[in-house]
């Protein structure tokens, strides 16, 4: 059995943010078994697992691609929409638009140190919207 349904986080500052439970709140009981899939349907943010204990990770996470692709470079000519448009594709490029968890007694089996990232790379990138599917 597949169950699909698109949810949205509301707008975030720029960064790495702990989203499970966020997530789990928008939707109905998981299934006993199955694995859920999560997708993000923009293409300037992303999604990702990760440390979910301690916070300087996610700062850590911000620090690292801002150096590896850093905003308002001159050789970037994608700049429509300012100086983090074509850092935050790439970096989107690079973190992935979805992850896939194995659900097990009717909760998510990550690791206990685990937990999903949205991982907002825009300045301003207002609500975002994510569909998940539940097989079961």
């Amino acid at each position: 059995m597949i169950h699909q349904i698109e949810i949205s986080l509301p707008p975030y500052k720029r960064g790495y943010h702990l989203v499970t439970d966020e997530i789990l709140k928008l939707l109905p009981a998981l299934p006993d078994k199955g694995l859920m899939n999560i997708f993000i349907k923009h293409t300037s943010a992303g999604l990702t697992i990760n440390e979910n204990f301690d916070r300087t990770v996610r700062i850590d996470f911000e620090t690292f691609f801002n150096r590896l692709i850093p905003d308002g470079s001159s050789y970037f000519t994608h700049d429509s929409e300012g100086d983090d448009d074509m850092p935050a594709h790439l970096k989107a490029s690079l973190i992935g638009h979805s992850v896939t968890i194995p659900i097990s007694g009717c909760k998510l089996n990550l690791g206990t140190w685990q937990g999903i990232y949205f991982c907002e790379f825009r300045n301003r990138g207002g609500s975002r919207k994510l569909v998940v599917t539940i097989y079961s």
